[in-house]
């Protein structure tokens, strides 16, 4: 009769040949966009396609599962550098871009092949992103808003469609195009402005949104994280 011992053996060895044909799909995707089948996914991982299969039951179950655990580690990686900014948070971010280049490669292809899945996969983007920018409201790292959701949509939209636009131009390029080094020379060319732009703003007054607001039934503040009451200080309206 099997110990139990070695029912959590297995298990532990069935989780491992699970996470390795899932990080084994990620970089072929990658590379190789969402024609890649399910062979290829299993030649790179080193088993059988069909143990790929009994895994996650098909193609579309293995991409869901790599969705996911792309989503998950962006997440994680995005509210600790939200929530712990600093000099030692941005270079760690920097020297990892190679680690993490296989993701972001990921999620381009996936709107490049468009359809159901990624659609679904942005909008899963746009609420991981409202969870992380009020994990940093609630830090006091980010300010607060007046539409939350709608801020997340937009800076969404805003990387992707940035990400996306700048692949594309370096593909039409460079062929094969190494995209380790477009997203370095990505990160290179935008830190400086959007930190900028982030931290310091880039209007120098309100006028602006004065002037939208009075045409929207909109909070004229938004709350503050601690006492959901409008903040008035000089440095928010500016």
């Amino acid at each position: 009769m099997r110990s139990t011992n070695d029912d959590a053996g297995d298990s532990r060895s069935d989780m491992t040949t699970r996470a390795r044909i899932r990080d084994a799909a990620i970089a072929v995707f990658a590379e190789s966009g969402f024609t890649a089948g399910v062979r290829a996914v299993a030649a790179a991982a080193g088993v059988s396609p069909g143990l790929v299969n009994h895994h996650f039951g098909s193609k579309d179950g293995l991409r869901a599962e790599c969705d996911k655990y792309v989503l998950d580690v962006i997440g994680r990686r995005k509210a600790e550098a939200i929530t712990t900014p600093g000099p030692a948070r941005a270079m760690q971010d920097l020297a990892e871009i190679d680690e993490y280049a296989p993701l972001f490669v990921y999620i381009v292809r996936s709107f490049q092949a468009g359809g159901g899945l990624g659609g679904a996969l942005f909008e899963q983007m746009v609420h991981d992103a409202e969870q992380y920018l009020e994990m940093g409201v609630a830090a006091g790292q980010v300010r607060p808003s007046r539409d939350p959701a709608a801020r997340a949509r937009y800076l969404t939209l805003n990387n992707v469609g940035a990400m996306l636009l700048y692949m594309q131009m370096r593909i039409d390029k460079e062929s094969p195009l190494d995209y380790r080094q477009a997203l370095r020379d990505l990160s290179s060319d935008l830190a400086l402005p959007a930190l900028e732009l982030y931290s310091e703003g880039m209007f120098s007054d309100s006028s602006m949104l004065d002037a939208y607001l009075s045409t929207k039934d909109v909070a004229a503040q938004p709350e503050t994280a601690e006492a959901g009451q409008p903040d008035t200080t000089a440095e928010e309206q500016s």
